[in-house]
């Protein structure tokens, strides 16, 4: 690494990210049915029909995962909570399994030295949600609000931050309107009111924990710097739609109120009867903000529907996810974020990393590239602490290679490679090399 701790604020944290569904073994432990168990028993959807049922099977070795973090010398550690191990129905009755864990795993991080900070819900919808449709349906808003009072009623007093949802964007567009994630639709009209849903939940979800008397609350977004394809003005015009459906939607919502006129244009004949007036609970006051970066796409235009346009491949060097590698994209969506939505909120780097081949060979993985890739984001978070932008730590996904979604099990972003036959983790030169740059 070419940085140390010394090359930032005394108050700077590192960590790293992980999720529930995608390392705890869903299995394990009477969590419910999720939506993403049914997505994945669906052909097509998923490489091999591969699902979370065992993961990285952290539910049983949570306590050794624990020491990898603080042996990497990390000051936080970024988790989620599944809904489904909490409440497996989604509503009445809470599993004690899954509380006792989470309140394992919390009293774990503090005996460690290390802060949790936790994120209510990262895509594991309880399957009789769904049923009930999702986040399609508004009384979503009021069961998570319930979710977090039991969840937050077990381990509110010793976290050290909350977030209600990681990554809007995905929950609503990626899921239901591109279809990539569960439940894997194709609607604009399931899109419309997915988006604003989730926001909505994100302002119950903080309500509720602010009655708790809870403090340094949070909202997670992932960004992609879109950039047009060519010059002309249809391609700049495809871009300017892509970043505000992907990028200020849901920023406009936290801190403004509004939604982009550029994307009412298309979504305002399917929205929720009453959306306007929600926007007192979306606004619910926020301790500091969450920015997912990994990438930037180049945005073409096209004769379909709207919104007409679609990707294309860019030129810049790429993770194994076809991903192009943009650290001056992070910069951008820092000092932007303070400078037209936060202003001066503290912003944290909630996740950045890259997926790359990391084969194990003689008992170690070679990933210079990732380390490569963690020195370019954090320069640009230096240049945004120059420029006198609050950033307040930067977090790498993730601590574990784990089960990465409608991928299965083939991509991977670990700093810790996990054998998925045998479970057996292996840190990674970026785990070394990160642990000596952190050393105190």
């Amino acid at each position: 690494m070419q940085f140390t701790r010394a090359d930032f604020p005394d108050d700077f944290l590192f960590g790293a990210a992980t999720s529930s569904y995608q390392i705890e073994g869903h299995g394990f432990g009477g969590a419910g049915p999720t939506h993403w168990d049914s997505f994945a028993a669906t052909p097509g959807n998923v490489v091999r029909a591969e699902n979370g049922a065992v993961a990285c099977d952290h539910y049983h070795r949570w306590a050794a995962d624990l020491d990898l973090l603080r042996g990497a010398n990390l000051d936080v550690y970024r988790f989620s909570t599944s809904w489904a191990r909490v409440l497996p129905e989604g509503t009445g009755t809470p599993n004690p399994e899954g509380l006792d864990f989470y309140d394992r795993l919390v009293d774990g991080l503090l005996e460690r030295g290390l802060k949790p900070a936790v994120t209510l819900y990262h895509w594991e919808l309880p399957a009789p949600l769904a049923d009930k449709g999702g986040w399609r349906n508004r009384d979503i808003a009021g069961h998570f609000a319930d979710f977090t009072e039991t969840i937050m009623g077990r381990i509110g007093d010793r976290v050290w931050s909350a977030a209600p949802i990681n990554e809007p964007w995905c929950v609503g567009w990626l899921s239901h309107f591109l279809g990539q994630h569960a439940p894997g639709m194709r609607d604009i009209r399931a899109t419309a009111r997915a988006m604003h849903h989730v926001l909505l939940a994100h302002g119950t979800a903080t309500q509720a924990m602010r009655a708790m008397g809870m403090t340094n609350l949070g909202a997670v977004c992932n960004f992609e710097f879109a950039a047009p394809a060519d010059q002309g003005a249809e391609a700049a015009r495809a871009a300017r739609l892509y970043d505000a459906y992907y990028n200020r939607f849901f920023l406009s919502g936290l801190f403004r109120g509004e939604y982009p006129d550029a994307v009412m244009e298309g979504f305002a004949p399917h929205m929720p009867a009453g959306w306007q007036d929600d926007f007192e609970v979306i606004r619910a006051p926020l301790d500091w903000l969450g920015l997912n970066y990994y990438t930037r796409k180049l945005i073409a235009p096209d004769a379909g529907a709207w919104p007409g346009h679609h990707e294309v491949a860019g030129p810049l060097p790429k993770t194994a996810m076809g991903w192009e590698i943009h650290p001056d994209g992070l910069l951008h969506f820092l000092t932007w974020v303070d400078r037209d939505f936060t202003r001066g909120l503290p912003l944290y780097v909630t996740e950045n990393g890259m997926a790359a081949p990391d084969l194990l060979r003689d008992g170690a993985v070679d990933d210079q590239p990732r380390i490569d890739y963690i020195d370019a984001h954090l320069a640009a978070v230096r240049q945004a602490l120059d420029l006198g932008v609050p950033v307040k730590g930067y977090f790498t996904w993730s601590l574990l290679d784990n089960y990465e979604w409608a991928l299965g099990y083939d991509k991977r972003f670990g700093l810790v490679h996990v054998d998925f036959d045998n479970l057996e983790r292996t840190p990674k030169a970026s785990y070394h090399a990160l642990a000596r740059a952190l050393a105190r």
